[in-house]
Order: structure tokens, then C-alpha cells, then sequence
């Protein structure tokens, strides 16, 4: 069995694979830090200029809507690649097809949260432009469609300028200017919304006509798209369960809670999602990496890669946990006044990204080998979810009456309920993984234990005895440089420092040099014998 610690195989191997995933992390990571100097100053106007009420509604309603997005899209984005890959017309008649499927099911499903906007605003009085909001889902449907057939063609720049560049930094902007307008102020984070969806679109839409091109003489084969995106079903709701695990909680406390805990929910949550982003840099190299070893049933070579990848992501976000949990009061209070409150919001829903990590790894060599064994566990950890998140919303708050007053005690039961069912969801997909390839999928180590306790003393010095203020200017840097230092000495050996290695081009090995670049999930799953 091989350590992600130890070198991972031979020249032209393991090895060049392993090179390959460190250069699309650097890459891509550009997009992750893009995406965090964007979105706290979002948070700030947000918080400051609208107040956690307007937040809060507005967190909902934009969970509603993208939801019904989501569905408009299921199995349209992994859809599209397979149909590109058969290469039976031309691409830009494949990707018009995808849109005109797409564009209409959200319309449609706009149409009926037009026609019941009680859906989006359930406890507050529905006003101005409210009604129009679903439409922005059209931009955010469009978008999805166009990034993904870019992906197919390895064009990931135009995802990170598009979501991490544009969209993030357009709704800032928008809702800082429409604040100054009084007249436009209440429905100011709706407008700012919809704005950003359309940049983000026109931004997605610009490369991909220098890709493709227009169409010419196209004429709509709807038929055959709707048939491939039914078969991609199974994969496509995993990844719809993954995005219903993270916003599900935001739902459902929307039905319990009033806006104003909504709202300090939600800037705990924008917070703590910040370290999601990490595993999807990942995605584009370790995609390919992992069908190549699946077809080639070089299953040690599989799980060497998933533990490597593992280790990479749980170190990142494991660090950014224990810091921002440590300095999480002070933290949430630059938002606004009262935002503090959501402190062990913030913890518990990092301690869920950390420990959603492996799920998150494994499952992205299950959707080849075992896609509806995934997502039956994928349903399963939703359901608990769901369950967890009803009875703790409902009881936290009949529990403790006298802490509610002065912490979001709801948002803390939804929070715990999500860590609850990651910790779940990582527990069966390593067990089902490890069944299949029987060698260790999971990329914690001992040095994670360490790490966390040294960092979490130096972390209770900091809360206890530091002020807000110097909490952020002295604690927060500090932690980082304690929990860093720990890692670096004792935790990244060998193979695992690639990531922070520039490699001159002759050495980087390509997407293209892996020799995987545009394997479907269901021409490898049919090559492994195993994809039930």
C-alpha cells in the first residue's frame, strides 16, 4: 500500500499524475482566493447596509431559486459532455440544444414561483420586484450549461473569471451602489443578485462563442439531449444531494426561524462554504486521473491519487477551520453589529466541511464504479440531514429559551444536524470505496491530530484574552502560522509539498499528458464491471 506521504510510482506513472493534480490545484486556487477577497466584502455591505432581517430573506429566497436551477439542470451539465464526446454534430448545435432544454425548464419553473411567491418569502410581506426574482435563474441556468461544455474542452479559466471574478465582484459592487438609491434600497440585494447572474452569464456566454462558434441552420434535437441527460441521472443526483446538503439547512430553517436568524445563519454559512471551493479546483485534473485508473483497474493507483488529493484538501480546510472557529466572534462581527452571535454557527459548519472532505474525494471515483450505490448513500446522509435538522431546529429553541435570546440557537441545531450527516456521508462512502478497491481511500493522517490540538490551545489563548479587534490583527495570523508551521514540518513530506512547487513546463504533466481528458463516467463505469 502506498502513503500519499511516500513517492507515488514510477516516471510516466503515478507520479506525473500526481504533478498534474498539484498544477490544477495551483491553478484553479487563483479562482478560491479571487472568490474570498470577493465575498467578504459583499458580506460586509450586506450586513452592514441591509441588516441581518433583509439578509436573511434575502438567503432564502436565493436558496429557493437556486434550487429550482438545479433542477432545471439535472444531468444537463454532465449531459452535454457525453454528448460532445460522440462528436455526431457540431458542438455549438449540441450546446444550443443544452440551452434551449435548460432556459426552458427554468422558465417554466420560474413561472411557478412567480405565481406563488410565498415559496421564496414565506415570513415577510412580498413587495416591488420580489415576483420577478426567479427569472434571474434563466442567467444562472445559462451559465451552467456554457461553463460546462467549456470544461469538456478544458477551458477552466472561463469557470474561474465567470464565478469566482465577475459574479462575485458584480454583487458587491451592485449592492453597494443600489444602497446609496433609497428608493431601490428594499429590494437592493434581489437587484444586485439578478445583475450578477446576468455578468456571470455574458461572461460564460463571450468564450464560449470564440470556442464554438454561432450556430448556423440549427435545427433543435431536443430528443436526444433530454435522453442522455436521463442517463446521467444517477450521477447528476449526487451531485444535486451534494448541493441539497449544503443549502437544505438554509430551507428549512426559513420555515422555523425569523429572517434575522436566517440571516446571521447565512453569513456563518458564506464563511464556512469558503473552504468547499478547495475540493472543486480539483475537479477538472482529478476527474480524469481517476478514470484513467478505474478503466485501467490500476486501483491502488486510484486510491494513492484520492489520498493524496484527500490530504491536500482536509490540511487546507482543517486550518481554515481551527482559525476562523477560534476568531469567529470578532470575525462575523466586521459584518455588522449582532453577527457575532453566530459564532458556533460558524464552528459546526466548518467542523462539517472537514469532515465532509472524504465524502466529497471518494465519491469521485464511485460515480464511476459504483454511481447508484453512491447516490443511495448520498440519499441516505440527506435524509438524516433532514430529519436531524427538523428536530433540532424545532426542539434547540423550546430547549434553551433563555440562550435564544442572545445566540441563534435554531441555526445551532441546523448546523449540528449538517455535521451530523458529513461525518455520516463520508463514514459509508469510504467504507463502500474501500469495499470496492480494498486499499486505504482516506486521506487523514496523525499529523491531524497534533496539529489540532497545538492550534487549538494557541487558539483559546487568543479568544479569551485578545479583544476583537486584535483578535483578527494578531490571533488570526498568528494560528495561521502555528497550524501552518506544524503541517509544513511534520506533515508534508515528499509528493505533497508538489502543490506548492512551481515545476517548469517540461516537468508538469498536462491534462492532456495523463491521456484521460474526455472519458464519461459511463464508458468508464462500463469498462470496470462494476457500476451499480
Amino acid at each position: 500500500m502506498v502513503s500519499a506521504g511516500e513517492d507515488l510510482g514510477r516516471p510516466g506513472g503515478r507520479s506525473e499524475d500526481t504533478r498534474a493534480l498539484a498544477k490544477g490545484g495551483r491553478t484553479n486556487f487563483f479562482g478560491f482566493v479571487l472568490r474570498l477577497l470577493a465575498r467578504v466584502p459583499f458580506l460586509i455591505i450586506a450586513g452592514q447596509l441591509y441588516g441581518a432581517e433583509a439578509l436573511g430573506r434575502f438567503a432564502y429566497a436565493v436558496m429557493i431559486v437556486e434550487l429550482m436551477a438545479v433542477v432545471a439542470t439535472l444531468g444537463l451539465r454532465r449531459g452535454i459532455a457525453a454528448e460532445l464526446a460522440k462528436e455526431r454534430r457540431p458542438a455549438v448545435e449540441t450546446i444550443a440544444d443544452a440551452l434551449l432544454l435548460g432556459i426552458t425548464l427554468s422558465l417554466a419553473g420560474a413561472m411557478v414561483l412567480i405565481a406563488v411567491p410565498e415559496l421564496l418569502f414565506p415570513n415577510s410581506k412580498i413587495s416591488g420586484l420580489d415576483r420577478l426574482f426567479p427569472l434571474s435563474a434563466i442567467f444562472f441556468v445559462g451559465s451552467e450549461v456554457l461553463l460546462a461544455a467549456l470544461a469538456y474542452r478544458h477551458n477552466v479559466q472561463a469557470t474561474v473569471t465567470a464565478r469566482a471574478l465577475v459574479e462575485p465582484w458584480t454583487i458587491t459592487i451592485a449592492a453597494g451602489a443600489i444602497a446609496a438609491i433609497p428608493d431601490w434600497r428594499p429590494d437592493g440585494l434581489i437587484i444586485a443578485y439578478a445583475v450578477s447572474m446576468f455578468a456571470a452569464f455574458v461572461a460564460s456566454l463571450i468564450p464560449a462563442i470564440r470556442m464554438f462558434g454561432l450556430p448556423h441552420a440549427w435545427k433543435p434535437q431536443l430528443p436526444e439531449l433530454f435522453a442522455m441527460t436521463k442517463q446521467n441521472w444517477p450521477l447528476a443526483g449526487a451531485d444535486a444531494v451534494d448541493w441539497a446538503m449544503r443549502r437544505i439547512d438554509v430551507i428549512i430553517l426559513g420555515q422555523f426561524a425569523a429572517p434575522a436568524v436566517v440571516g446571521v445563519y447565512y453569513v456563518a454559512q458564506q464563511f464556512a462554504s469558503l473552504p468547499q471551493k478547495l475540493k472543486v479546483t480539483f475537479d477538472p485534473i482529478l476527474a480524469p486521473v481517476v478514470a484513467h485508473g478505474v478503466r485501467a483497474k490500476d486501483f491502488p493507483g486510484v486510491a494513492a491519487q484520492l489520498r493524496q488529493v484527500g490530504f491536500w484538501i482536509i490540511a487546507a480546510q482543517l486550518g481554515i477551520a481551527l482559525v476562523l472557529g477560534f476568531t469567529g466572534d470578532a470575525s462575523l462581527e466586521v459584518i455588522g453589529g449582532g453577527f457575532g452571535a453566530g459564532a458556533g454557527v460558524l464552528f459546526l459548519l466548518l467542523a462539517a466541511e472537514v469532515f465532509y472532505v472524504t465524502a466529497a474525494v471518494t465519491e469521485g471515483a464511485l460515480v464511476y464504479m459504483a454511481r447508484h450505490r453512491n447516490l443511495i448513500a448520498s440519499l441516505v446522509a440527506l435524509g438524516v440531514q433532514i430529519a436531524l435538522t427538523i428536530a433540532f431546529v424545532a426542539g434547540f429553541d423550546v430547549a434553551f429559551p433563555g440562550v435564544g435570546e442572545d445566540r441563534p440557537v435554531q441555526g445551532i441545531g441546523a448546523a449540528l444536524a449538517l455535521a451530523i450527516a458529513a461525518a455520516l456521508a463520508s463514514i459509508m462512502k469510504v467504507i463502500l470505496l474501500h469495499h470496492l478497491v480494498r486499499e486505504k481511500v482516506s486521506g487523514w493522517r496523525p499529523v491531524f491530530l497534533s496539529a489540532t490540538l497545538v492550534t487549538a490551545a494557541a487558539g483559546y489563548v487568543v479568544m479569551t484574552y485578545l479583544p476583537d479587534f486584535w483578535q483578527i490583527v494578531v490571533g488570526l495570523p498568528a494560528l495561521i502560522m502555528v497550524y501552518g508551521s506544524i503541517m509544513w514540518v511534520f506533515g508534508f513530506k515528499g509528493p505533497d509539498r508538489l502543490l506548492f512547487t512551481r515545476l517548469s513546463e517540461a516537468e508538469e504533466a498536462s491534462p492532456q499528458a495523463v491521456g484521460v481528458s474526455s472519458a464519461s463516467p459511463s464508458s468508464v463505469s462500463g469498462g470496470s464491471g462494476s457500476s451499480s
